[in-house]
């Protein structure tokens, strides 16, 4: 038993020996390992060791001790040029500085022209002799970069700031958003022509020929035969038809019938009726009333002396001026235009129902029915009273 104790004892104390030996191999083979890592050039990377290839060495500390201990010297301009110093850059990355700091409340900031003007006086040309015999002088513009003073930026800034913001409120202005004395002179037309407030049915829309008969002949006292006679024509003629389109067949229907002189329209054969027809596209029941009229007028004119003391008969020669506020309450037809309308049917006129003497009649100013917001009420007015 105890040969067996000593001969395991023996054995295990050699496997012991044997793993510190192998131990002990490992730890030289590692130090070593890291002696020829600190001979090239390691890198750290988060607190590791990093290995890197030849391409993209670092010089160790050793050799960058060596490079700043012999840096190159650059070949100097002059002496003086070499003494200047070198300018010292500004970050442009950092922010201004806010307004409380006390540098600020020493020294506030000017305006941009005064900058230029510091800086224009900071930045001179330095001359330097370039032989004390001769008294030849070489500039030499030092490209000094100068320190502004603090807050400057924010100053320019804000300054900028409100030069675009009076540009952009002098476009405002232009566009009519603010009040100013251009936009008032250029729209001076338009706030006039808005004041003139026309009867509803005039719009913007509205033909120019209509809007120039609006405001010239509409609800103007008519006392002449030849013109009554003519607006009599129309009248009958808008029919189905608009005041538009009628004036603007005015002329035709003028050249048609003689300037509306009925004393020719009455002597009309059936030749030239046919030919008028012809010529002109007008429709032959119209024409033939037309004809009828003129006849009519001359009969009223041998029993009462003229077509106007007629017409006007019967509105006792004075227009009657209503006061109406909107068009949708201007009557088509009245009890008047329903009077006038049935004596013209017993005399024989044709054409002749309540709705065209009522239009008849606001034509030729027996009654005024422009609104009372229209100028043309107030001026109709003055003209009837005369």
């Amino acid at each position: 038993d105890l040969n067996f104790v000593s001969s395991h004892f023996i054995i295990s104390s050699f496997k012991n020996t044997k793993a510190n030996i192998r131990t002990h191999t490992n730890k030289k083979m590692c130090s070593s390992k890291l002696k020829n890592l600190t001979q090239e050039n390691i890198s750290q990377i988060n607190g590791r060791q990093v290995l890197q290839p030849k391409s993209n060495q670092v010089p160790t500390l050793d050799r960058r001790n060596s490079l700043k201990k012999s840096p190159p010297s650059p070949k100097p301009l002059n002496s003086l040029a070499s003494k200047i110093p070198s300018p010292r850059p500004i970050s442009l990355i950092s922010p201004p500085l806010s307004p409380n700091s006390k540098s600020l409340r020493s020294k506030p900031a000017g305006s941009c022209k005064e900058l230029l003007r510091s800086s224009s006086q900071k930045s001179r040309p330095v001359r330097s002799p370039e032989n004390s015999d001769g008294g030849c002088y070489k500039e030499v513009v030092s490209m000094a970069i100068v320190q502004k003073q603090p807050g400057s930026i924010a100053a320019a800034r804000r300054e900028e700031v409100a030069m675009k913001q009076e540009e952009r409120k002098k476009k405002i202005s232009h566009y009519g958003r603010i009040k100013s004395v251009k936009s008032n002179e250029k729209n001076l037309n338009l706030d006039q022509e808005e004041k003139k407030k026309r009867c509803s049915f005039i719009t913007t829309s509205s033909d120019p020929i209509y809007v120039a008969y609006h405001d010239q002949e509409w609800g103007v006292p008519v006392h002449d035969d030849k013109l009554l006679f003519e607006l009599l024509v129309l009248t009958g003629a808008q029919v189905g038809s608009d005041w538009t389109s009628v004036l603007k067949r005015r002329n035709t229907l003028r050249e048609a019938f003689c300037n509306f002189e009925a004393e020719l329209v009455a002597d009309f054969n059936e030749k030239k009726i046919q030919s008028i027809v012809n010529d002109y596209g007008i429709d032959l029941s119209q024409v033939l009333a037309i004809v009828d009229n003129s006849k009519q007028i001359l009969k009223v004119k041998r029993d009462l002396g003229s077509f106007n003391k007629y017409i006007w008969g019967f509105m006792k020669h004075k227009p009657v001026t209503t006061k109406y506020t909107s068009c949708q309450k201007i009557p088509v037809k009245t009890s008047k235009s329903e009077t006038i309308s049935k004596d013209m049917v017993r005399r024989g006129f044709r054409f002749v129902g309540p709705t065209v003497i009522h239009s008849l009649m606001q034509a030729a100013g027996l009654t005024n029915d422009h609104l009372v917001t229209c100028p043309r009420h107030h001026e109709c007015t003055a003209m009837a009273a005369l």
